[in-house]
């Protein structure tokens, strides 16, 4: 079994506008890092997104970049080996995930992202985080969709 997923979601803005969302770390700090961005994804760059509900930076490789179509970032993996209700926190493990995100423009002036990631080990609690991220990235594209289209940020308060 491949662990991996894939979640999308339309957003009424440009395909430029909606990858710049992304890609340029004070807009991204806006909607979906908590706690910060540092660094504009760029091929060859490593940058680091914080989160209040997951403290402390997180490096990501950023291993392509297309303008206005794709990015594919790499980052470490994470398992869980307790429920989520004792509170624990995915502990590092040795090995990184991709996360490959699309933007397609639509006829009707709406762009369609689309995200995928992979790569974790086939154990109980590498499936258990690929949940977790999937959760995670579908509300990074609510969170967006929202910021892009109505200046709200959702996640204010959210997890803290």
């Amino acid at each position: 079994m491949n662990l991996a997923f894939r979640v999308s979601g339309r957003i009424s803005k440009p395909v430029h506008e909606v990858f710049e969302a992304v890609a340029d770390p004070k807009q991204l700090s806006g909607y979906f890092t908590t706690g910060e961005a540092v660094g504009r994804l760029e091929t060859g760059a490593t940058v680091t997104w914080d989160f209040h509900d997951f403290p402390g930076a997180f490096p990501v490789e950023v291993v392509e970049v297309v303008p206005d179509q794709k990015i594919v970032l790499k980052w470490d993996a994470s398992e869980a080996t307790e429920p989520s209700t004792t509170g624990e926190t995915p502990q590092p493990v040795g090995y990184k995930t991709t996360v490959t995100m699309e933007f397609t423009g639509l006829e009707d002036g709406r762009t369609l992202v689309t995200i995928s990631e992979s790569g974790w080990r086939q154990t109980p609690g590498g499936l258990k985080s690929s949940y977790g991220n999937c959760e995670g990235w579908t509300g990074m594209l609510c969170g967006m969709k929202v910021f892009l289209e109505h200046g709200i940020n959702i996640r204010t308060g959210f997890y803290k």
